[in-house]
């Protein structure tokens, strides 16, 4: 069991994969391991793996979305170890649900902000809401990926494996500057324990609370301040490919997009020059709540 599922872990680490996908597939893949220990996974069938996530659909509801992952972290195992065909691992995978994201305004924004009081929480919640970053990609930032003079943050191996660039706002700058003269983080920008980096778990608990003590009452996460910087930059009359480069999505339709267009969208990228990034203000940057600091 040791030596498939380490060997797994290092094909993952191999394949470049975020550390939040790699996390995602090992959980996922042990747990397949575990329900077929007694089999060689060599002559586990197809009809088989069906069966398996049929029933966790049944005892676990899970979502469509974790039912493909799941299916991806046995397709990775086959297909990436096992080097077999992709046609040999053809499970029927569930409609995508179509769902609008929850979207916060910017006052509402504004609100869950003035619940935090830890620079450090400040700092982490601002930031991902002033750059559109998932939450995966904001423990992962390095202190040497801040650059102040291109005002950008560099995002490296984001879901995908892509590198891309984001907004480094005026005024989280200002703040990460205080931060760092307390904190003084050495290798990550935002360290836990041992200097480790931040976990997301925490970060979720830090937002959590202040949505909590902010009364605003919608189904928002820390993800969901990724949605509503898009939708405060289109609102603002930022172009979308632009914004779709920010936030580096593979195509231009996506959830924000049928919130806001109808219509064929677009499937041509512009590259964002530095002249042009410049020009991109952060929603943040319009907000009263950091002019304190």
């Amino acid at each position: 069991m040791n030596e498939i599922l380490t060997g797994y872990k290092n094909r993952l680490i191999q394949k470049r994969y975020s550390s939040n996908t790699q996390n995602i597939y090992f959980n996922y893949f042990r747990d397949f391991y575990l329900n077929f220990q007694n089999r060689n996974l060599k002559e586990v069938k197809t009809e088989e793996i069906n069966a398996y996530i049929l029933e966790l659909i049944k005892t676990k509801n899970i979502s469509s979305s974790r039912q493909n992952q799941r299916i991806n972290a046995s397709k990775f195992y086959y297909e990436k170890i096992l080097c077999r065909k992709k046609e040999y691992y053809n499970i029927q995978r569930s409609r995508k649900e179509k769902k609008l994201p929850i979207v916060l305004s910017e006052s509402e924004v504004a609100l869950i902000f003035k619940q935090i009081s830890n620079l450090k929480h400040k700092c982490i919640i601002f930031l991902i809401y002033s750059t559109g970053l998932r939450v995966s990609e904001a423990t992962e930032i390095k202190v040497a990926d801040i650059d102040s003079e291109r005002m950008q943050i560099f995002i490296r191996n984001a879901k995908g494996s892509k590198d891309r660039y984001v907004l480094l706002s005026e005024k989280v700058l200002q703040l990460l500057r205080k931060y760092y003269k307390i904190y003084e983080p050495e290798v990550w920008l935002f360290e836990g324990i041992g200097k480790k980096k931040y976990s997301t778990s925490s970060i979720q608990k830090i937002f959590k609370r202040a949505l909590f003590k902010s009364g605003i009452n919608k189904q928002a996460t820390v993800h969901t301040l990724r949605h509503s910087f898009a939708t405060h930059l289109l609102e603002s009359g930022t172009d979308l490919r632009y914004i779709q480069e920010i936030l580096g999505h593979k195509s231009s339709r996506t959830p924000i997009q049928s919130f806001f267009l109808t219509g064929q969208a677009t499937e041509i990228y512009t590259h964002i020059t530095s002249t042009a990034f410049r020009k991109i203000k952060s929603p943040i940057d319009k907000m009263d709540i950091l002019d304190e600091l």
